[in-house]
């Protein structure tokens, strides 16, 4: 079940991306998801709003489980909301999606790099990123995008230590990925798998 949800995924990516959506959000739709959800993947995203999740994986009404923070920075109700999906609602995939040009991940870089101090609560996303932004420097190459490409490898590693979502992993019933969205393709290319 969590391949042929991961499938079905990026098949509506690809749907997207060749201008061929099929979202169901009819009247009819609405109507039958109102008795209950029964969503395939949970996505966990970044609050970017040229990255919402429902379009450009192409799916409708109650297909997916969408949680959004900037820079996908994983919290206690984050965590929480994860474990629930797969607890409660027994979903097969969890998909940790960053994009490139995360404003987030750029604004950490910055305040890192001056050793300064973010406004208010924007400081907890900035330690939050640190690590990803000091992974994406060893990395090489264009920091930006390796910060991004990290700060999803991290997230799949850390989810992995849940022990709701490490027992649903063992007992092959979740799967854990990460994924990353090109702002100008659309395409949707997985980087943990």
């Amino acid at each position: 079940m969590p391949e042929q949800a991961l499938k079905r995924l990026l098949e509506g990516n690809r749907r997207y991306v060749s201008s061929k959506s099929t979202l169901n959000e009819s009247a009819l739709r609405r109507v039958e998801v109102a008795q209950g959800q029964k969503p395939f993947a949970t996505i966990f995203s970044c609050v970017d709003s040229r990255v919402p999740p429902e379009l450009i994986f192409d799916q409708g009404l109650g297909d997916l489980f969408v949680i959004r923070t900037a820079g996908q920075v994983l919290d206690k109700a984050v965590l929480g909301s994860l474990e629930f999906g797969v607890a409660e609602l027994n979903i097969p995939l969890l998909v940790v999606l960053g994009h490139e040009h995360c404003g987030a991940v750029k604004a950490a870089m910055d305040t890192l790099e001056k050793h300064g101090v973010a406004e208010a609560e924007i400081e907890y996303l900035v330690e939050a990123l640190a690590p990803a932004v000091e992974r994406g420097k060893q990395a090489g190459g264009d920091v930006w995008d390796q910060a991004v490409r990290a700060q999803i490898e991290l997230l799949v590693e850390q989810l992995k230590h849940s022990p709701i979502l490490a027992t649903a992993v063992d007992q092959g019933v979740l799967k854990i990925a990460g994924a990353c969205y090109n702002l100008e393709t659309g395409l949707v290319e997985i980087t943990v798998d």
